[in-house]
């Protein structure tokens, strides 16, 4: 597979709902080989609240659940959501459940039973879907924004110089701009095989709030750092 894909992979967290204990376990494990976290509910209104809380990339769901099922889910969704991919696996293939999901701009339909092509094709198509969400050039406030396919950080009309590692910094800090990276999660993804020094952190942060606005990059004590949006 191709190590760009895996990579990106492997910052993507996902809710997954099913309420069949056994399949969502063995789903989930398979999942959890390549993405960075999965975040289980047994039934739709859990998936719900941990959508709300979790802040996840991509939603999985099964349409038939207790308390909610998959279909009321993603209509809860879409009310605040049109942009999180969202993918349905279920064993129903009639008509009355395809038209249910047809206009809730699903990124994918499953049918039961899960293989793993099943789930690289999905999460290909998902990443793709992130990819394009993110707009290709992220709008920051205060007149900054961000070429995710370019890698180009500007201010207005001027490019500013950003080197690999800051590269990586701000794209992590960005894509999951709803909570802190941790520093476990710095180490892992900006100096991979390298050791990353107290002293190296610093120093990347600080030539980093020197071409963006101080208050941008903020740092929890002995947690890691986030992104204020202002």
């Amino acid at each position: 597979m191709e190590k760009l894909f895996l990579e990106r992979l492997k910052t993507l967290k996902i809710l997954y709902a099913e309420d069949e204990e056994g399949i969502r376990e063995n789903v989930a494990a398979s999942l959890r080989y390549y993405v960075k976290e999965v975040i289980e509910a047994e039934n739709g209104k859990m998936a719900l609240e941990l959508y709300e809380t979790k802040h996840p990339d991509i939603v999985i769901t099964d349409i038939l659940m207790p308390l909610m099922n998959g279909i009321d889910l993603v209509k809860q969704i879409r009310k605040k959501d049109q942009t999180t991919p969202i993918v349905i696996i279920s064993a129903h293939t009639d008509k009355e459940y395809l038209l249910n999901v047809v206009n809730l701009h699903l990124e994918h339909y499953v049918i039961k039973p899960v293989t793993f092509n099943d789930i690289m094709m999905v999460l290909s198509q998902c990443l793709k879907r992130i990819c394009q969400s993110h707009a290709i050039v992220y709008e920051l406030p205060c007149g900054y924004r961000y070429d995710f396919d370019h890698k180009h950080l500007f201010f207005e009309e001027e490019e500013i110089h950003l080197n690999k590692k800051e590269i990586v910094f701000l794209e992590l800090l960005l894509h999951n701009k709803h909570r802190v990276v941790s520093y476990e999660e710095l180490q892992e993804f900006v100096w991979q095989d390298s050791v990353m020094t107290d002293s190296a952190l610093r120093s990347l942060v600080r030539n980093l709030r020197k071409k963006l606005p101080r208050d941008f990059i903020t740092n929890l004590s002995g947690v890691g750092y986030r992104f204020e949006m202002c």
